[in-house]
């Protein structure tokens, strides 16, 4: 018997077991995303037909209007969401995130645009953000011209933050409009109940809603995709029983002859009804923004086969039950359901409106830390909802807010139509404003033909641009609302991103002369004591003024000094590996060191007690890398405060710098319970979490080195022995006031606008997680 070859009797090849791994991730994936991304998308057809018929319209009710409405419907969803998001948007990811600052981020990596102050020291060596250079001569001119021209620069981030605004306009008004479109259906039913007892029970519900946020999405997210999809078969089915009940004719509405018809008929009340036919794409910018959870494959298989076809199956049986009952068209949605299967289905709807809200209202949070990352709003409570999912927060300001003012739009409204119109302005400004950073992103990032950026610009600008005017047509009908919004949430960022700066230049044109420090000598002029001493600035180069302060008005400084600087750098995502950029501040008898700090503006600054042991072993590093490399310590003077040195921490733990042995505060091993056991490991992070001052210590030594350099020994002792000591964290209590040589406008902003957010949004060191307990604070006024 001949033998078998080698690999026949493998079922799968490992190539196919990785094509099927693969395959079987997407999957997963997608169908997680039904519950994410898609319940705002899909829970549309609630209120589409009924935001449409307004105004002249209503007297329309022929059935070539209402297949032209559903022929713009169906052009609309292919256009915008389907071409535009899942074909082109999707590929504009930035390190796998998505959404208006990724592409602003795309910018800033492809070109120097951001206005983050010292952003390119923060910059250095960070491999996950790279500046691009094109070579089309067209996009180097215009890049050129975007970089020397501030204004311009300026002009880009606040039309980026505009459009956040937007999004956070979105957060109020989806669950006002998803709400009360879900309970309206109690009206249409044997018990009719009134608007106002409609309007009290959905209130009762967004109460409910916002009161549960603290939890986390995560203690239900695996209710949320069954619900979804249980939704999208439900209305997939209503649709096809009511094509073939109603008027099959429908499917000749897919054919864009009656658009053009529908505008020859109703010309300007056409036009108009445009306002309400834009609300069929509400929710596409979360596929978009939702990309970092999910693959760009599992969201275009998710929407291509699942949820465009149900949509759009949808909203042409609910033209086929209006071609035949016009008078249907204020209920359409729950009166096109067969009695037989009525209650499931408003059940269900109901369940699917607050799936989508969910998912609008945790994407505000997102935001809202976005902008601060930015520097553009004050600073606010973060809690993580979540140990294991990353990224799922919660804003207690922000909710109490969004729940205050979704309360009053859906109480003072108490119409789905007015509630539309705002929806509307707010959904096709975000689509806007994100095709306009696409075609700059085309041209920068992409590096592709400026005329292929205009083509976009153009196709997608102009069908957007005629939305948006029929949307502008009914800012007197509720379309102020998110206008409105956008303003106040402008003005605050604006305060606090003009004060912020102010002070930051304050610092930077005041900054400590090297050659005072060199004549101080290492003592300082002062008596240096044994322990480190951690100070915050917001410089990534040189000395801050209130350094001075500090010296000035302390009678004796930490023989260690580390200058701390905590940059938010335009990436998503700075890796553990990468966090930490160490420098030299003085030659070496002076014992100061820099750090910058990086995250990502989606990066969470969890509090996990390592941060005093990961920098000392950072520094460590740092100083053996030093002496081991010859170009970087060939002058003692260049290094004053010059080049600075990425730090792995990976490579610090493993290096033979320091020997690093826990030990914990509290003798958890002087129990009987297995040190493995869950009990015991239960009891050490409710400690640790309720006790952030009092977690695991770490204590260095320094292995045994008969070639390291004395000098280098000397040093790194004297950092043992500064740990061993105690470690103190010194910030600045600053006051900002305007100079009284400011105009009226100038001290408005300054002495009361941002004075105001200073005094009620949270402390620098309670953002930073600086425990209480070892923190100085000096205070200083800054006249800006």
């Amino acid at each position: 018997m001949e033998p078998e070859e080698a690999g026949t009797s493998s079922p799968r090849t490992p190539s196919s077991q990785f094509a099927w791994r693969n395959l079987s991730k997407t999957l997963i994936l997608a169908y997680q995303s039904f519950g994410v991304v898609y319940g705002d998308l899909s829970t549309s057809p609630l209120y589409v037909y009924t935001s449409t018929f307004v105004g002249k319209l209503q007297r329309h009710h022929d059935e070539e209007t209402i297949f032209g409405v559903f022929s713009l419907i169906f052009w609309t969803l292919t256009l915008i969401p389907l071409i535009k998001y899942v074909f082109i948007l999707l590929s504009a990811d930035d390190n796998g995130e998505g959404g208006t600052f990724a592409l602003y981020s795309l910018l800033c990596r492809y070109g120097r645009f951001s206005l983050l102050p010292n952003q390119q020291a923060a910059d250095e060596e960070l491999s996950a953000y790279k500046y691009g250079s094109s070579s089309l001569a067209g996009s180097s001119t215009l890049k050129r011209f975007l970089e020397k021209h501030k204004k311009l620069r300026t002009a880009l981030l606040l039309v980026v933050l505009f459009g956040a605004c937007m999004v956070i306009g979105d957060g109020v008004l989806t669950p006002a409009i998803s709400v009360l479109s879900s309970v309206s259906g109690l009206q249409v039913t044997e018990k009719k109940l009134t608007s106002g007892e409609v309007v009290l029970l959905a209130c009762i519900i967004l109460v409910g809603l916002f009161a549960l946020q603290h939890w986390g999405t995560h203690k239900v997210a695996f209710l949320f995709a069954p619900i979804v999809i249980i939704w999208l078969i439900s209305i997939f089915s209503v649709g096809i029983y009511n094509i073939v009940r109603w008027n099959p004719k429908i499917l000749k509405a897919l054919s864009p002859y009656y658009v053009i018809k529908f505008f020859r008929q109703n010309g300007r009340d056409g036009w108009i009804s445009l306002g309400g036919i834009l609300l069929c794409t509400t929710g596409t910018e979360a596929m978009f923004a939702d990309l970092g959870h999910f693959t760009a494959l599992s969201i275009r298989l998710a929407f291509g086969f699942v949820v465009y076809p149900c949509l759009v199956v949808q909203y042409m049986g609910q033209a086929a039950f209006l071609s035949r009952n016009p008078e249907s068209i204020l209920t359409s949605f729950y009166d096109s359901i067969p009695d037989p299967v009525f209650w499931p289905v408003f059940v269900i709807a109901t369940l699917a409106a607050i799936v989508g809200s969910q998912a609008v209202i945790t994407a505000t949070f997102s935001i809202i830390k976005q902008c601060h990352s930015l520097g553009c709003f004050p600073r606010v409570k973060v809690v993580h909802t979540s140990r294991h999912i990353y990224g799922q927060i919660y804003i207690p300001e922000i909710n109490w807010i969004l729940m205050i003012l979704c309360l009053a739009i859906t109480i003072g409204f108490q119409d789905t139509t007015w509630i539309g119109n705002a929806y509307g302005v707010a959904c096709i400004t975000v689509m806007f404003v994100t095709t306009w950073l696409m075609a700059l992103v085309i041209i920068f990032a992409w590096q592709r033909s400026i005329f292929l950026a205009v083509a976009f610009l153009f196709f997608f600008g102009t069908i957007e641009g005629v939305y948006l005017s029929a949307s502008v047509m009914k800012v007197a009908q509720g379309g102020w609302v998110p206008i409105a919004l956008s303003f106040i949430f402008m003005v605050v960022m604006y305060v606090w991103h003009y004060g912020t700066r102010m002070k930051y230049n304050f610092d930077l044109h005041n900054k400590v002369s090297l050659k005072w420090l060199l004549g101080l000598g290492p003592s300082l002029g002062i008596v240096r004591v044994p322990g480190i001493g951690l100070i915050y600035s917001e410089l990534a180069t040189g000395v801050p003024a209130i350094f001075s302060h500090f010296v000035t008005n302390l009678p004796a400084f930490h023989k260690v000094l580390v200058f701390v600087c905590v940059k938010s750098v335009p990436v998503p995502y700075v890796s553990p590996e990468e966090r930490y950029l160490i420098g030299r501040i003085c030659p070496r008898p002076y014992r100061m060191y820099r750090c910058i700090v990086r995250y990502g503006y989606k990066d969470i600054q969890r509090d996990n007690g390592d941060f005093e042991s990961q920098l000392i072993q950072s520094i460590a590093e740092f100083i053996q890398m030093e002496a081991e490399d010859a170009q970087f310590s060939s002058s003692e003077i260049s290094s004053l405060d010059g080049r600075m040195a990425v730090i792995s921490t990976r490579s610090a733990q493993s290096s033979l710098s320091l020997i690093a042995a826990e030990q914990e505060n509290i003798d958890f091993a002087s129990t009987t319970v297995s040190s493995k056991s869950p009990t015991l490991q239960s009891l050490r992070s409710l400690y640790e979490d309720e006790n952030p001052q009092l977690r695991r210590r770490v204590r260095f030594t320094l292995p045994e080195h008969p070639a390291m350099d004395p000098a280098v020994r000397e040093e790194l002792m004297d950092l043992i022995q500064a740990k061993e000591a105690g470690v103190a964290y010194i910030m600045g209590h600053s006051y900002v006031k305007a100079r009284r040589s400011s105009n009226f406008l100038k001290k408005m902003v300054i002495d009361i606008g941002y004075s105001f957010l200073r005094k009620n949004c949270r402390g620098p060191s309670v953002a930073l997680n600086i425990p209480h307990i070892s923190l100085i604070e000096v205070g200083m006024i800054y006249y800006v």
